[in-house]
């Protein structure tokens, strides 16, 4: 007798999900590509004979210093760009865990396992490397994040057709890595904390948990709330893009009426994604990508360092194995099987995916070394390199299933008594 659907891994969910699901999906893959293109550019530039102009645009400093917010170009697009992109972030676990398939404890285990197993491996891989006397523990997070929108528009250059539930599991465990991720930048990567400050921050995001809980959605309310809990979360001492978290999860996901359709958070991620995926994300690849890499003997040079490969090796080996082994883990604890029309090999494939660190491996790899020093730019290298070989191989185990997936995708699109539901979901 067939297992229940429930109990079996990346089984698909409901409708409403999955088109939700393929619509943030579709954003992700426009940015995704945007943001290729502006780390393409700027590794391009930075290894020219101009690449002096690259690096006097990134250090061009702008901004009132009267309020400490005399910033490079670099840090506005790490502290304040990011920023929105962090608000989208807690948008999207709000409404996860909220009103998405993810409030079943059982389909949210998968994702949060995973996505822990997928930290702690390249974690513990990057201590590995530098526990020498050349090493430097203070990168350890870098390997640890996945780059959703980097994954998702290879997945569109690659034309794989990824089945329903394995694209919601990858971005379900990108969205649990962020959060982790902007856990670890507040806990580890705060420096001088000033609790006043932090104290005062609370204030503009109470005010502003006010408004929306009252669905007031007044941009000329709203806005200059989130600045002013912006600049003061930078003056803390946290990192200030844990204020677009903070904001994001104060935004109510159901609708007050009780009826079904997008709350306020569907609302407001609707508006802000294109700004963060089109603009913030790929504006900060390309002030944070540009890395003189001086031919074949500065890229050897680069891999001499123990951080470099710490890098590389956490985000190729340790992301694989440490989303594929929980995974198998937890089906063996669970007693849970994988999906009819999936094999491990699919796993794989995804856990290779998640092995493109980009965004907030950058944003670690500044924080812990300080921009523009010498290992910074090992950094950018073992990020970038990482990232690459995470690309080229989890291609190559994609395609060779694209057959299966083309006819899962056939069948999920299906819909023959044209009711706008296909019959997979009506009828399973």
């Amino acid at each position: 007798m067939p297992q229940d659907r429930q109990n079996r891994l990346f089984s698909r969910g409901s409708w409403p999900e999955a088109s939700r699901i393929a619509d943030v999906l579709r954003a992700e893959t426009t940015g995704g590509i945007l943001l290729i293109i502006g780390a393409v550019v700027a590794i391009t530039w930075a290894n020219t004979p101009w690449a002096g102009a690259y690096e006097r645009l990134r250090d061009t400093v702008v901004g009132p210093s009267s309020l400490h917010l005399d910033l490079t170009l670099g840090t506005w697009a790490a502290d304040g760009l990011l920023a929105i992109f962090f608000f989208v972030v807690g948008l999207e676990l709000k409404r996860e865990f909220v009103a998405g398939d993810l409030r079943d404890p059982r389909r949210a285990a998968l994702p949060i396992v995973a996505a822990v197993g997928g930290m702690a491996a390249p974690a513990l891989i990057f201590v590995l490397w530098n526990l020498g006397p050349n090493g430097d523990l203070r990168g350890w997070a870098i390997p640890t994040a996945t780059d959703i929108a980097f994954a998702v528009a290879i997945l569109a250059v690659i034309s794989t057709h990824l089945p329903s539930g394995l694209r919601t599991f990858l971005l379900t465990l990108a969205v649990v890595d962020d959060l982790l991720a902007i856990t670890v930048i507040a806990l580890f990567y705060t420096d001088q904390l000033r609790p006043a400050y932090l104290l005062l921050a609370i204030l503009p995001v109470a005010a502003f948990a006010v408004l929306v809980q009252r669905r007031i959605r007044s941009p000329w309310l709203l806005i200059p709330l989130a600045v002013v809990a912006w600049v003061l979360m930078h003056e803390s001492g946290v990192h200030a893009t844990v204020a677009g978290v903070l904001l994001g999860f104060t935004v109510p996901v159901l609708r007050r009426d009780g009826n079904d359709g997008p709350g306020l958070a569907e609302h407001l991620e609707h508006i802000v994604r294109p700004l963060s995926a089109g603009f913030a994300v790929p504006i900060f690849a390309f002030l944070a990508a540009g890395v003189t890499v001086g031919g074949l003997s500065g890229l050897l040079e680069s891999l001499r360092d123990p951080v470099a490969l710490g890098i590389v090796t956490g985000l190729v080996v340790g992301k694989t194995v440490g989303i594929a082994c929980s995974t198998f883990l937890l089906a063996r604890f669970t007693h849970a099987e994988l999906d009819d029309d999936l094999a491990w090999t699919d796993v794989i494939g995804v856990s290779l995916l998640a092995g493109i660190g980009f965004t907030v491996s950058l944003l670690i790899g500044e924080l812990a070394f300080g921009q523009g020093s010498e290992r910074d730019e090992h950094v950018k290298v073992g990020v970038l390199l990482g990232s690459l070989t995470a690309v080229v191989l989890a291609a190559a185990v994609l395609r060779l299933r694209n057959r299966v997936y083309r006819r899962v995708h056939e069948l999920e699109e299906r819909d023959d008594d044209q009711d706008g539901v296909p019959d997979v979901y009506r009828h399973r």
